[in-house]
């Protein structure tokens, strides 16, 4: 790229603004007036996040700290944004994501939730990790560890269990599950490897690693491991 990412989203945020005079105060409060792309992420999740136990200068200020105390978060989050706008052909631009997709905001809050499960402080962790999942529809376990360059998209009833391991360059539709079969102790959640694409309301259960570079079709229910660069359907998934 030829300039910053965080200069690119300024200007697309005074095109917008060009294009809606209607939302210049907010459009201006939550980008143009802040210094960094982790000051507007936090300033966004704070206006949807905020309640009557924490304002949204409280949960800024909670944020903010925990994102400058983690030195990989800001990257995370730009890995996360290249991701999405790559690999989504309805993203344009780079600020659409922070600005309106449930997905980069679910998964920027719970950067910010693991930071603080690992600092453990797991009260504020599991704070964070409740308002996400009421207020994005996307419910992911602080202690899950999940790279940068993630896109989920939609985000509405996706559900990342504790001990899940997702790597850079993972899509994840709407309806997915990471999920432990119910019976379990200690590392029970899925392993998701880089390049996967799971598509929408498929549930992969237990301790299983599903290889690069793998699809998981729609609707599937995924028990066993896939080998890398295969596609699986059904219940249960199969190699198709």
């Amino acid at each position: 790229m030829n300039k910053d990412i965080w200069q690119i989203i300024k200007d697309e945020v005074n095109l917008r603004i060009g294009a809606e005079r209607s939302l210049e105060p907010y459009l201006n409060a939550l980008v143009l007036s802040q210094d960094s792309l982790k000051n507007s992420v936090a300033s966004v999740l704070a206006s949807k996040l905020n309640s009557d136990a924490l304002s949204s200068n409280k949960i800024k200020e909670f944020i903010l700290d925990v994102y400058n105390k983690c030195d990989h978060i800001e990257q995370d989050l730009i890995d996360d944004l290249v991701f999405f706008k790559d690999h989504d052909p309805a993203c344009k631009y780079f600020s659409t994501p922070i600005l309106f997709y449930k997905g980069f905001q679910g998964l920027a809050t719970y950067r910010a939730a693991h930071c603080l499960w690992n600092d453990n402080r797991h009260t504020m962790a599991l704070f964070f990790q409740n308002r996400a999942s009421e207020i994005f529809g996307v419910d992911i376990h602080p202690a899950a560890n999940i790279a940068g360059g993630v896109m989920i998209d939609h985000a509405t009833g996706v559900v990342i269990g504790e001990t899940s391991k997702i790597d850079k360059n993972v899509s994840i539709y709407q309806g997915v599950t990471l999920g432990g079969k119910g019976f379990e102790i200690g590392d029970r959640h899925p392993k998701i490897k880089s390049g996967v694409s799971i598509f929408a309301s498929s549930t992969i259960l237990g301790n299983i690693v599903i290889g690069k570079n793998a699809k998981i079709a729609a609707g599937s229910l995924v028990l066993k491991n896939v080998d890398e660069g295969v596609t699986v359907a059904g219940i249960p998934a199969k190699e198709i």
